[in-house]
């Protein structure tokens, strides 16, 4: 039997072709967002989707139509919508992506509901919130000002917090990578994963962001992060991560940011007063993995705790005002020394937790300590984990390797002329100062900041563009950072070790300088080594290397800085820097320490140093504190204590560090004897200080030295003292009375008897 079409068309009214061609009409809308739906969940289980949101959580075609929920949960046998009101199954998904994609449409439901999912294992089933029901994490102030670079607490936004949202306790995750194709958070919390949370992209600011239900403190984390071209890159610690794993691992690890008990009201009351120019500053550099270790137990560093109960204590007793720690920022690599730092943002896990750290903070401040951190903006470690190529491209780094890499550290340079980049600096600098409250910045390296053609040959770096060698949006950078600081943190100070004559470095960026409060004195410590290096037969040819700086003295607020940069690579420690004997050396160096600390300018010495360590310093072992055993160190150590002590007594060895007007040569030129006298005031009240230093083994009987004022002049530091280790030559007794004799163009003169090798410092006491 046949059937007669034109019969059913006759009854129907419509003819064939145009029956088939409605119904494909009414299937296409519905297979095409099938085949949409497929693809992109062939997307999200290769962890390749830019717009996660847009295909993962509660979806809706439009209000009033069926709502439905798509998850990815790679190993569910089962999956349901729970409605979280009730508790129970609003719908059952069904799996249309063998990885694990998941549908559950609920045709009942027009209106968009809280919801949980509930998961069927082979061998269990859990109950979780769903990541991809919670909305923005970032404000819109917050886009602004990040999208701007003018986001000062950055930190607060991007990285990782725990927090509660919708009442549910979790983390929310932000990374900055403007040009990834996709980025998702790995970790503890989703077996590292990278399919199973890929983040939501914010297109105004390329900020990643999602907050993870159930994660917590102490998980640790990487982002995943596939560049433009799809390439998946090398998982990435966060940028912003307040604490990280021990090294050889590199994970961040989930933190925040907790309120902590600061006790230091005393020492914030008068933190202003502290780094102040007129301020007794002297600074004990420290490198906390090799001032001491625990050699019984394998060696070990000390923790935090540990450096808190030995350090601190150690540091007060020696009267230094300050405490400049290496950097402690997270580092991958020991021998470093922290100046290749990852993880700008999280203090090295070498020594314990952040909270650790602030208590270490905590107690120099209790302990009427300050601390200063070597901070290191001028370049970062090629270390694939860390922030080079970070979304597939340059973007904390200049793409230009002239302008990019540093030849001689194998380092790669920040690019200050992207607004972000500087942004995330200056919110590190502000987040230290702030968050750990410590005292002041030491800031690296800044020569390498300023000129674009540092340790360059001709055409190995970009002129700017004026055609010059100076690093403008550099220069705009580090002005902008000391702007910051004592803008916004009264006290703090910050330091530059820079290497060369760049004008006005210490002065206000309103007249034209960087803005920093101090200046590392470079050619000083050059200059006067140099000189203490020569065999005292042959200073008298190098008479002027101990008096050229202060020539330029005081352009500039200098700090005198006997730096770890001068024991290491070959060049030896400070005792074996000086000429002759075991004796002699040993008189070399008390005689200059006595220099440096009667000289204009802030102190700093670098640990091990104080006790004349024969060693050269090794960041792989504790200093030897077992050679203050020996009366020689012993001395030494006292010696450098007493100057401290000095120091910070006598007003003009400190007030006038700074000012021209409490500095007086007595007598420069006698080279032939190698002698230097000078004068210390601090006003014109008569409190004076003078300084007698002999740089030859041979002792000075009857040297007149003039003084502006009569008196008595009492010997405050003979560093040929018996008790430091010296011959015990000197002018014991109550003191030296002035006589009415015209010497060195004064009224008055002392009659001295100058020991070898050595500096006295006598302080004038009016009768």
């Amino acid at each position: 039997m046949t059937t007669d079409t034109r019969k059913d068309q006759a009854q129907t009214g419509v003819p064939e072709s145009r029956s088939n061609e409605q119904e494909a009409a009414n299937r296409r809308p519905a297979d095409h967002r099938a085949e949409a739906l497929r693809a992109a969940a062939d997307a999200i289980a290769r962890a390749d989707h830019g717009d996660p949101f847009a295909v993962l959580g509660m979806q809706q075609e439009a209000p009033g139509r069926p709502v439905e929920v798509r998850a990815f949960v790679p190993g569910a046998e089962k999956l349901w919508v729970i409605d979280s009101a009730t508790g129970e199954p609003a719908g059952e998904a069904e799996r249309i992506h063998q990885d694990g994609f998941y549908l559950a449409v609920m045709p009942d439901r027009t209106e968009r509901f809280r919801y949980r999912l509930r998961a069927r294992y082979p061998l269990a089933t859990q109950e979780f919130e769903d990541a991809y029901r919670f909305g923005n994490m970032l404000g819109e102030l917050d886009v602004h000002l990040l999208a701007e670079g003018t986001h000062l607490r950055n930190y607060e936004k991007l990285g990782a917090h725990p927090r509660e949202v919708d009442g549910v306790a979790g983390v929310s995750f932000a990374v900055w990578a403007p040009s990834a194709r996709s980025v998702s958070v790995v970790g503890d919390f989703n077996n590292w994963d990278g399919r199973r949370l890929p983040m939501r992209r914010r297109v105004e600011v390329g900020v990643w962001e999602i907050f993870v239900p159930g994660a917590h403190a102490g998980q640790r984390y990487k982002f995943e992060i596939r560049g433009p071209n799809g390439n998946l890159l090398p998982a990435k610690a966060d940028p912003y991560a307040f604490q990280a794993e021990m090294r050889p691992a590199t994970a961040s690890v989930i933190h925040g940011l907790p309120s902590y008990e600061w006790r230091d009201l005393e020492w914030q009351s008068r933190k202003v007063a502290t780094s102040d120019r007129t301020a007794p500053i002297s600074i004990y550099e420290v490198h906390l993995g090799s001032w001491a270790r625990v050699p019984e137990e394998d060696n070990r560093f000390l923790t935090y705790q540990e450096l808190a109960e030995r350090l601190i204590p150690y540091a007060k007793d020696m009267g230094f005002t300050h405490i400049e720690l290496l950097p402690i920022t997270e580092h991958p690599f020991d021998g470093s020394w922290g100046y290749q730092p990852i993880g700008l943002y999280a203090p090295t896990a070498r020594h314990g937790s952040p909270e650790d750290f602030k208590d270490f903070v905590n107690a120099c401040h209790r302990a009427g300590l300050g601390v200063l951190l070597d901070w290191v903006p001028g370049h970062f470690p090629t270390d694939p984990h860390g922030l080079g190529d970070f979304d597939g491209t340059h973007l904390y780094e200049h793409a230009d390797p002239r302008q990019g890499f540093h030849q001689d550290w194998n380092t790669l340079i920040y690019n200050f002329g992207r607004t972000e980049v500087q942004n995330f600096l200056l919110g590190n600098a502000l987040f230290w100062l702030d968050h750990y409250k410590l005292d002041g910045l030491r800031v690296d390296a800044v020569a390498s900041m300023l000129y674009l053609d540092y340790s360059r040959k001709e055409g190995e770096w970009v002129p700017n563009k004026f055609g010059g060698r100076e690093n403008l949006e550099s220069i705009a950078f580090l002005k902008r950072m000391n702007e910051l600081v004592y803008g916004q943190q009264p006290g703090a100070m910050t330091v530059a070790e820079e290497s060369t004559s760049w004008p006005m470095v210490s002065k206000p960026t309103y007249l034209g300088g960087l803005g920093f409060g101090y200046k590392w004195n470079m050619g000083w410590m050059h200059d006067t080594l140099h000189y203490m290096q020569n065999d005292p037969i042959h200073r008298r040819y190098h008479h002027h290397q101990m008096t050229f700086g202060l020539i330029y003295q005081f352009s500039e607020n200098f700090v005198l800085p006997l730096s770890h940069d001068e024991v290491v690579h070959g060049k030896g420690s400070l005792i074996n820097k000086m000429p002759g004997d075991d004796w002699q050396k040993f008189a070399n160096l008390r005689a200059y320490y006595g220099f440096m600390f009667a000289h204009p300018g802030k102190k700093l010495l670098f640990m091990g140093g104080e006790f004349a360590q024969w060693s050269e310093w090794s960041e792989a072992r504790s200093l030897d504190w077992h050679l203050l055993d020996q009366p020689m160190h012993r001395g030494m150590r006292d010696l450098v204590r007493d100057l401290n002590g000095v120091y910070r007594e006598l007003e003009p060895l400190h007030k006038t560090d700074c000012d021209p007007s409490g500095f007086e040569w007595i007598e420069s030129n006698d080279n032939e004897n190698s002698v230097f006298t000078f004068l210390r005031k601090a006003d014109e009240s008569g409190h004076i200080v003078i300084a007698v230093c002999n740089f030859t083994p041979i002792p000075r009987y009857g040297y007149r030295v003039g003084v502006p004022l009569p008196g008595r002049y009492v010997e405050r530091i003979n560093t040929d003292d018996a008790k430091y280790g010296g011959s015990g030559v000197g002018n014991p007794g109550g003191g030296i009375y002035a006589e009415e004799t015209p010497w060195h163009g004064r009224t008055h003169s002392l009659d001295l008897t100058i020991p070898p090798l050595s500096t006295l410092i006598l302080e004038r006491k009016a009768e």
